[in-house]
């Protein structure tokens, strides 16, 4: 007597109850994340949406460029505005080339010992430090020590001390991720370390190094402390519409003291005048963030692997 064996298409093709039961694992988990990916952003669009319903009757051109006025109490925001820009812009001249540079030593040149050890060791301990401290060591190393007094250019070198952690392990993150098969090519056709660096490393990770650079714009648009005790003030006049009106060896004022103070230290200060400050100084940061983004997704367009 013949058995039949054959097997018809149907139950072939036929997911078992195993199959269906890990499907629906896999779409729960990935829902799951979902969630959980929804819940991180939400709450950066609450803080957004409620700044902006508050600040609402505030907001305009004229807000922005316009000094404050009436003992803070009325006006807008150009000084502090202005002074946060030169903060920003003078910090960033000064960390982003160190910290890319040392970061570029130690990731291509240091061999592993005890030096490249306690340096990384000193950059991680750094990031550790709270702002106040950096905000002391400022005080004592530029204002004092340096002789740069009160300054722009002090306050500034204070944030590039504190910002220089992110750029180097961002930039060390951004060079590790280009393959080491890149480098030994460029070793076997002749060419040296530096120039393997400069015309393939380099331009391989910028979009990386960029990573590092929007988180150091944003961290020294927000410092309060560091720039309170070394250059920043609680009022300046200058000239509307000058976008040179402060000097580097002057004092400047900055949006986020300015919030502060005519949070707490103003009184009888009109509601709107805080929340619209308040939306300059996030809605600043979020257009630096997205511009470097947007050059962060164009250089990696035009990678090759």
């Amino acid at each position: 007597m013949e058995i039949n064996t054959e097997i018809s298409p149907e139950l072939m093709f036929t997911e078992s109850s195993i199959g269906k039961q890990n499907r629906y694992i896999e779409n729960g988990v990935k829902i799951f994340f979902l969630i959980m990916t929804c819940l991180m952003i939400l709450p950066l669009l609450l803080i957004v949406g409620y700044l902006i319903y508050k600040a609402f009757p505030v907001l305009s051109f004229e807000f922005l460029f316009t000094n404050p006025k009436d003992n803070m109490r009325a006006g807008g925001v150009w000084a502090p505005f202005l002074g946060t820009i030169y903060l920003v812009v003078v910090s960033l001249m000064v960390a982003a080339p160190i910290g890319v540079f040392a970061a570029v030593y130690l990731n291509e040149y240091a061999r592993e010992n005890w030096f490249t050890r306690i340096v990384n060791l000193a950059v991680v301990n750094l990031a550790g430090v709270p702002s106040i401290v950096h905000a002391l060591f400022g005080v004592g190393a530029f204002v004092l020590f340096a002789g740069l007094g009160e300054s722009i250019l002090a306050a500034s070198l204070t944030l590039a001390i504190m910002t220089l952690p992110v750029i180097i392990a961002s930039t060390k993150e951004a060079l590790n991720a280009v393959p080491m098969s890149f480098r030994e090519a460029c070793w076997n056709l002749g060419a040296t370390r530096w120039q393997t660096i400069r015309r393939i490393v380099l331009p391989n990770s910028i979009s990386g190094i960029l990573t590092g650079v929007i988180l150091q714009v944003s961290r020294a648009a927000g410092e309060t402390a560091p720039i309170m005790f070394t250059g920043a003030v609680f009022y300046k006049a200058i000239a509307e519409g000058n976008v040179f009106a402060y000097n580097i060896t002057d004092q400047c004022m900055a949006l986020s003291l300015h919030l502060y103070t005519i949070s707490t230290q103003v009184p009888d200060v009109s509601d709107v005048i805080p929340y619209g400050t308040a939306i300059v100084l996030v809605g600043s940061v979020l257009f630096v963030n997205a511009a470097a983004i947007c050059v962060r997704v164009y250089l990696r367009t035009r990678k090759k692997w």
